[in-house]
């Protein structure tokens, strides 16, 4: 699989596996007095959660009575993570945290219910640091080459000035005084 076919298929992302529901019910039932209403709490964050990876950023919402929505843009990423415990590592699930500058220790998003999780890191990671995978971005052999003959006339102009703004340096800087010499005192 080609790397446009990867960010298509992450760009594609809309929900979570169907697989995330069976963790949220496994993680109910191991807290027996609680079950009926966390099952309640993780069947409507199961159904509302949405994911959008865009262009320019990744949002996340969930929620009926109380909505929420995460907007972060790839340029305030700062760091990526990958958890996930014994019960979502069995299920083939994972969840991508994602860290900005919020000055929070935790992240900022948690991206749940991912068995191409590390896809999704990785693409993250190209992102944040502007790396486009798009045929359209690669530039053609021959454009490559006109660039490079353009940068390189650059830096012959560059080096050319630096020279000239030395010898101007030169001739506009006064010469450094000598010591005068101290004045000679007869010793009887």
């Amino acid at each position: 699989m080609n790397s446009s076919a990867d960010e298509a298929a992450i760009l594609s992302i809309e929900r979570p596996h169907r697989k995330l529901w069976t963790y949220y019910v496994l993680f109910s039932l191991m807290i027996l007095p609680a079950a009926p209403v966390l099952l309640l709490y993780h069947w409507f964050r199961y159904q509302t959660l949405r994911y959008r990876f865009s262009d320019e950023g990744l949002s996340m919402s969930w929620g009926i009575l109380f909505r929420r929505e995460v907007i972060i843009h790839y340029a305030r990423i700062q760091d990526i993570h990958l958890r996930s415990n014994v019960v979502e590592r069995w299920l083939g699930l994972g969840r991508v945290l994602v860290q900005t500058a919020s000055g929070s220790a935790s992240a900022e998003m948690t991206i749940e219910g991912l068995q191409e999780f590390e896809a999704v890191r990785d693409f993250l990671y190209g992102r944040m640091r502007g790396v486009k995978h798009s045929p359209a971005s690669s530039a053609p052999a021959a454009a490559t080459a006109a660039q490079a003959g353009a940068d390189a006339e650059l830096a012959a102009t560059l080096r050319e000035i630096a020279g000239e703004l030395r010898t101007l340096r030169a001739t506009l800087t006064p010469p450094p005084a000598l010591p005068e010499d101290p004045p000679k005192t007869e010793h009887a």
